[in-house]
């Protein structure tokens, strides 16, 4: 009995090891409804993005300020300003600095004492020159007592002669005596100048040593310094050649390379406008003062040299310029700077000419509708008249539905 009992047990235990699949169905079940409810929530938001009202989408432009004088111009060509007279200073001599009496931005007249050399052997050189002068007018001296004893005994000799005391050799031997002592006169008057021209040559080293300004003018650069060792015909390290580079300011032009495909639109004594990027406010009157007869090969440009109708403290060689070639001569009135803006900003709304001004508005750009009145046209642009400033931006090519007020996007160019 013991024996039969015990599979019934086991076959007990087994029935209680069974999964229990009836609590399974309910739960299934939630999880089908949660996805249903996650998909429905993503289908409304993806209609509500889809049907929400989206910015539209504009292109820009800047009201820049400009000048009516860019009605007349004709050409435009860069440039340099340049000194038509400059000078890199330097001495014949070779020496050791040892004065130098200007700096960067010195004013010099003509003449002026720029630096000094070292002039000791120079002027060891004078005094013996000067030694030799002496030298040579005693040597002179001495030759014309000679040259008047010889004449004397000369003299005598011919009146003994007439006298019969004294035979005609004598008279020749005199004559030779007097001839020699007037020779060895010549030559000592021909040493002794010899003799001063030495010194004024040493005087003319001297001067050498003594570097002055060529012209009135301006330092630009200065390319020694005290104790520098000047040898201008020399390139060995350690040395210099020119002392400093000055320019004449009142000969700056503008060199400016013009196309040689628009060489026909410039003319000697057209009238010309300048602008520096240095001063960019300022509008520089001018005209062409001439064309250089050759074109640059590697550029296909010809040089033109512009004159300042005025010069300016301002100005200074080197500077970056830009030339516009006009047609007509700017008057000051063209030269006072107007707002203006892309042709293709301007509109009509209600009857008015306007031009649609971004604003910001939180962190949205709104539109604001601003009147303006047109003007001439300045080469790409159009003068405007209205309440606007330089630098605003304003939306190029509107569509008829912008309007004050519709909030829009920049497009990304």
């Amino acid at each position: 009995m013991a024996d039969e009992d015990q599979p019934s047990a086991a076959a007990s235990k087994l029935s209680q090891l069974r999964i229990d699949r009836t609590g399974l169905a309910p739960a299934r079940r939630r999880r089908g409804r949660w996805k249903w409810i996650v998909g429905a929530l993503v289908l409304l938001a993806a209609a509500g993005l889809a049907f929400a009202p989206r910015k539209a989408e504009v292109q820009t432009t800047t009201v820049l300020t400009s000048y009516p004088s860019m009605q007349y111009a004709q050409l435009t060509a860069s440039g340099y300003v340049v000194a038509q007279r400059r000078a890199a200073v330097a001495s014949k001599a070779t020496g050791r600095l040892l004065e130098l009496n200007v700096r960067e931005g010195s004013q010099v007249r003509k003449g002026e004492v720029i630096a000094r050399l070292d002039a000791s052997d120079v002027q060891a050189a004078i005094a013996t020159a000067q030694a030799g002068v002496r030298q040579a007018e005693a040597a002179l001296a001495q030759a014309k007592v000679e040259a008047a004893n010889a004449d004397a005994e000369l003299r005598r000799t011919q009146g003994l002669q007439a006298q019969g005391f004294v035979s005609p050799q004598a008279v020749d031997a005199a004559l030779t005596r007097a001839n020699a002592a007037r020779a060895a006169v010549a030559s000592a008057e021909a040493g002794l100048a010899q003799a001063r021209a030495q010194v004024n040559v040493q005087r003319v080293n001297e001067n050498f040593t003594e570097i002055r300004a060529p012209f009135d003018g301006v330092v630009l650069v200065k390319n020694a310094n005290v104790g520098d060792i000047i040898t201008p015909f020399s390139s060995a390290a350690g040395s210099q050649g020119a002392v400093v580079t000055m320019a004449d300011m009142s000969t700056l032009e503008v060199e400016a390379d013009v196309s040689e495909s628009n060489l026909s639109k410039a003319r000697i004594g057209q009238p010309v406008e300048i602008t520096l990027d240095a001063l960019p406010d300022v509008r520089f009157r001018g005209q062409v003062g001439g064309i250089v007869p050759t074109v640059d090969r590697a550029k296909a440009t010809v040089m033109t040299k512009i004159r300042f109708e005025k010069l300016d403290t301002r100005i200074l060689p080197e500077m970056s310029a830009k030339v516009t070639f006009l047609s007509q001569p700017a008057t000051d009135a063209d030269q006072r700077p107007v707002l203006a803006v892309n042709p293709e900003a301007v509109t009509e709304r209600g009857g008015a000419k306007v031009v649609l001004r971004l604003a910001r508005q939180g962190e949205d750009e709104v539109l604001e509708a601003v009147q303006v009145t047109p003007g001439r046209r300045l080469g790409d642009v159009l003068e405007v008249s209205g309440a606007l400033k330089s630098g605003e931006q304003l939306v190029l090519k509107p569509a008829d539905k912008l309007q004050a007020g519709t909030k829009v996007a920049v497009a990304a160019k």
